[in-house]
C-alpha cells in the first residue's frame, strides 16, 4: 500500500494547521482557566472553521459536508490533535452514524448540523455499560407512534452544548442460537424533550469540554426518530466505532508531536553540568524513542485510514491502531514532563495538561485491555489448528 502523503494531502494538513494555530491555539489558556469556551467564543470560532471550510470535514457533499475520505480526515485529526479538545472539537465533525438519516431526519437533523445549527452528542454509556455495551439497560416502550425512554447515561461528551442527542436503548428482546438477546435501537432525541436532565461530571482531561450524565424520565419520542431500523442500533454505530478509533489515534500523533518538540527545545536550552541536557543519553534517548513511536503511530494511521476508504478494515485492525496510538501518547507526554522535570509538573507551561488529556485515550473509545481482548482473539482465531 502506497502511503505517501500526496500533494493534496499535503496541502490539506498545511491548511488546518495553519488554522489551528491562527484560531485555536491562542484560547487554550483561557478555556484551562474557566474549564469552559464562552459562547461568543464558540460561535466565532465555528464560523471562522464554516468560512475556511474545515467544518463537517466527514460529511457527505450532497448535504453540505466537506466529503472528506478517511485518509484526508485522518490528516485532518492529527492538526486538531495539536490543541486543546474543546477548541478542537469545535470544528465539528459530526458522528459518522448521522449518515444514517432518512427521510425528514436529514433535514432537521443532519443537514443542520453540518451547517453549523444544531450539536448532538452519542449516548451509549451507562454507569453499568462501558465497554461491554450491550450491557445497557435504558429501555424504550413503544407507546402508539411514540416511544417512552427511560434510564441513565453516562460519560457523555458534550450534551452541555447539544440540543440532540444519539440515544441507544433496549427496544426489547430477541431469541438468537446464542440465546436471548437485547434488541439495541438508537434514536433521534431532542434535548429539550420533557423529562430529559443533563449535568456535567468533574473529570480529569479536557477541561472546557463537559463530560455529562443525562437522566431519562418517561421522555417521549416519535417513533419516526428511529436512527435506521428498530433493532439495528448497533449495525449502523459499527462504522462509528472503527472511525472513532482510528481518529483518536490521529488525535494522539498530533498531541505527541507537540509535547515532543516542547521536550527537544527545552533540551537544547536547558544547561546541566557544562552542557545542554540533550546531549545526555539518559535525555536524548527518551526523544529517539518519542520520534520512533510517534512515526509509527501516524504510519498504522495512514494505513487503517486506508483500509477505512476501501471498506477492508477490520475490527482487530482499528482496535490495533487505537491501542497503540492511545498508549503512545501516554508514554511521550510522560517522558516529555520527565525531561521538563520541575517545570513540568507546573501550570506556566502546558505540558502537564497534555499529560492529564492524555490519560483519558486509554479508556474512552475502548480501554487497553478490550482492545488486547478483541485483538488476541483474533489472533488466536487465526492460528488455530
Amino acid at each position: 500500500m502506497d502511503l505517501a502523503v500526496a500533494d493534496d494531502l499535503s496541502l490539506l494538513t498545511d491548511g488546518v494547521r495553519a488554522f489551528v494555530e491562527a484560531e485555536l491555539l491562542p484560547h487554550e489558556d483561557l478555556v484551562e482557566t474557566l474549564d469552559a469556551v464562552p459562547d461568543e467564543l464558540f460561535r466565532q470560532i465555528q464560523q471562522k472553521a464554516l468560512a475556511a471550510g474545515f467544518y463537517a470535514l466527514n460529511m457527505p457533499e450532497e448535504h453540505g459536508g466537506g466529503g472528506l475520505g478517511a485518509r484526508e480526515r485522518a490528516v485532518c485529526e492529527i492538526e486538531f490533535g495539536r490543541v486543546s479538545r474543546a477548541l478542537g472539537v469545535i470544528c465539528n465533525r459530526p458522528a459518522p452514524i448521522l449518515k444514517a438519516c432518512q427521510g425528514d431526519q436529514i433535514e432537521t437533523y443532519l443537514k443542520p448540523t453540518i451547517r453549523g445549527e444544531r450539536w448532538e452528542c452519542f449516548a451509549l454509556t451507562e454507569p453499568g455499560a462501558g465497554s461491554d455495551a450491550r450491557a445497557i439497560t435504558t429501555r424504550a416502550v413503544r407507546d402508539g407512534d411514540d416511544y417512552r425512554i427511560t434510564g441513565t447515561k453516562q460519560f457523555i461528551t458534550m450534551a452541555l452544548r447539544a440540543d440532540f442527542m444519539i440515544v441507544f436503548a433496549v427496544t426489547g428482546v430477541d431469541e438468537t442460537p446464542r440465546g436471548p438477546q437485547k434488541r439495541i435501537t438508537a434514536f433521534l432525541v431532542d434535548k429539550a424533550t420533557p423529562g430529559i436532565e443533563v449535568s456535567p461530571i468533574a473529570v480529569l482531561s479536557n477541561r472546557g469540554m463537559k463530560s455529562c450524565m443525562i437522566s431519562f424520565d418517561d421522555a417521549r419520542v416519535p417513533a419516526r426518530n428511529i436512527l435506521g431500523a428498530e433493532g439495528g442500533g448497533f449495525a449502523i454505530a459499527k462504522n462509528w466505532i472503527f472511525s472513532g478509533r482510528v481518529m483518536l489515534a490521529a488525535n494522539c500523533v498530533g498531541l505527541a508531536e507537540r509535547a515532543m518538540g516542547m521536550a527537544a527545545t527545552y533540551a537544547n536550552e536547558r544547561v546541566a553540568f557544562g552542557k545542554s541536557i540533550g546531549q545526555f543519553q539518559g535525555t536524548a534517548f527518551k526523544l529517539a524513542d518519542m520520534a520512533m513511536e510517534i512515526h509509527a503511530t501516524r504510519l498504522m494511521v495512514q494505513d487503517a485510514a486506508a483500509k477505512m476508504d476501501a471498506g477492508t478494515i477490520t475490527q482487530r485492525e482499528a482496535s490495533q491502531v487505537n491501542l497503540f496510538g492511545s498508549e503512545m501518547v501516554g508514554r511521550v507526554t510522560d517522558n516529555a514532563l520527565q525531561v521538563l522535570g520541575g517545570m513540568g509538573v507546573t501550570k506556566e507551561l502546558p505540558l502537564e495538561r497534555f499529560w492529564r488529556d492524555a490519560r483519558v485515550e486509554r479508556i474512552w473509545e475502548g480501554t487497553s485491555e478490550i482492545h488486547r481482548d478483541i485483538i488476541s482473539k483474533d489472533v488466536l482465531r487465526e492460528f488455530r489448528a
